[in-house]
């Protein structure tokens, strides 16, 4: 019997990227992009399901895959309650959850909803998610706050995390749950995670801004200023929001969230922009080392992915500050669609079980 056959989907706001592989060896990859004008005529996203299923087929056809040749299907993991990591069997209560977008509404609902759509009509093959955002692995400690109405929630990178932690143990010549690591995933929002034999056991709420500044995100922002600004009366609730998520950090200060965009300005002798990528690798630089002292100094190896990780110029920015504390390994861009077939692939081989998403 040969490699198993698997179908990794991964749908983002305007496309959709699907990728075939043989075991984890990329045959094949295909990006969707979709018209703005086509997709107003669906009232929510969830009611893209249908279209998007229908483009899929299109694009196996066009490389020769038949569905029913296909050995499992992996979608990205959406919005779900907290859940530790892991692959999860796709099931009745994940797709009832997913298509009321119970937890939020986000593109990555349909990641679910579209792999088990196929792997049923493929008749009725194994169907999977694999580490979402909302993986919660954080220790007891990590979830208290100074205000005992607000708990720290876990909700970051973890598919780009948990892959790259899984990619420096192999280079060390160990397995996962045997290191201690700091991942930085960085890219138009920013998290940093204490990586404890395998368990991200504290990590910034990516999704909300916390942490260091991102090309999109505010960040964590001096509490009593920010509280002022909230009642100045100078912004809405809706507004407010969006400047810390979408409108803040570098897009703030700047009006781009392209880094090179913001190179090239440097380059061109504008301060301002220096500055503030200065300052931005320099937040990430603090962060590092703020989760290595949740790993009491003791950290195997840093490890620096994400977008951002193409800059040698950021990364160097933040090396310097940090290479004192472990070897850095860098691991450019975030490969999700290896991430996911990988996640599906361990189960199918034996080397994970795949957990059951309940409450």
């Amino acid at each position: 019997m040969g490699l198993p056959r698997i179908l990794a989907i991964n749908p983002g706001s305007t496309s959709t990227k699907i990728a075939y592989f043989e075991g984890d060896r990329e045959c094949w990859r295909d990006t969707q992009r979709y018209d703005i004008d086509v997709l107003k005529n669906f009232s929510n996203i969830i009611e893209q399901e249908g279209f998007r299923l229908e483009e899929i087929k299109r694009a196996l056809r066009a490389h020769g895959t038949k569905l029913e040749d296909i050995d499992a299907f992996v979608g990205r993991g959406g919005l779900l309650h907290p859940i530790p990591a892991g692959t999860y069997r796709i099931n009745d209560l994940m797709l009832e959850e997913m298509r009321a977008c119970k937890y939020g509404v986000h593109a990555s609902n349909l990641g679910a909803i579209l792999a088990h759509r196929l792997a049923k009509e493929a008749g009725g093959k194994p169907c999977f998610i694999v580490d979402p955002v909302v993986v919660d692995e954080l220790c007891d400690e990590a979830r208290i706050s100074g205000f005992p109405e607000i708990e720290r929630k876990s909700i970051f990178h973890a598919l780009n995390q948990k892959a790259t932690a899984r990619r420096v143990a192999k280079e060390l010549g160990k397995k996962y749950d045997e290191l201690r690591l700091v991942v930085a995933h960085l890219g138009g929002g920013i998290s940093v995670g204490a990586h404890l034999y395998g368990k991200v056991v504290d990590v910034n709420n990516a999704l909300d801004g916390e942490g260091p500044f991102s090309p999109e995100r505010s960040g964590t922002l001096p509490a009593g200023q920010l509280v002022n600004y909230c009642y100045s009366g100078k912004v809405t609730l809706d507004e407010m929001l969006k400047k810390l998520v979408g409108q803040g950090g570098m897009v703030a200060h700047l009006g781009t969230n392209d880094v090179r965009e913001v190179e090239k300005r440097i380059a061109a002798g504008d301060k301002k922009a220096e500055l503030v990528y200065n300052a931005m690798a320099y937040q990430v630089a603090k962060a590092i080392a703020e989760y290595s002292a949740v790993l009491s100094g003791q950290v195997d190896a840093i490890v620096i992915t994400g977008s951002i990780a193409y800059s040698d110029r950021f990364v160097d920015l933040v090396t310097r500050r940090v290479s004192f504390i472990a070897p850095i390994f860098v691991y450019p861009g975030e490969d999700e669609m290896l991430a996911l077939a990988q996640g599906a692939l361990r189960v199918l081989t034996g080397e994970e079980e795949a957990k059951e998403y309940a409450y």
